[in-house]
């Protein structure tokens, strides 16, 4: 369930703004959906642990709350992300 550095790295070069970044709002966004991707596959194999659950709605609630950031901040970078992502609104 942890994101192994390469995939992490990858997913930086991928959404990165400079080329000393990896903390904006876009890469976050980036790295919160890869992780909760990787929980909805853990979830089809253990479907009772609630504790888990309890961490995959707090990181999908920190992601709604960047991608409203985002939105507010920038609505062009807003809707790239939500298609490079394919995330629905």
């Amino acid at each position: 369930m942890v994101l192994l550095k390469e995939k992490k790295a990858k997913i930086i070069d991928e959404f990165k703004v400079n080329a000393r970044d990896t903390g904006s709002a876009e890469v976050q966004i980036a790295i919160l959906t890869e992780r909760i991707n990787l929980l909805g596959e853990h979830f089809k194999l253990h479907r009772k642990d609630f504790h888990s659950r309890r961490g995959l709605l707090s990181l999908v609630g920190t992601r709604r709350r960047l991608l409203n950031y985002l939105k507010k901040k920038d609505a062009k970078k807003y809707e790239d992300i939500l298609g490079k992502l394919s995330l629905r609104k």
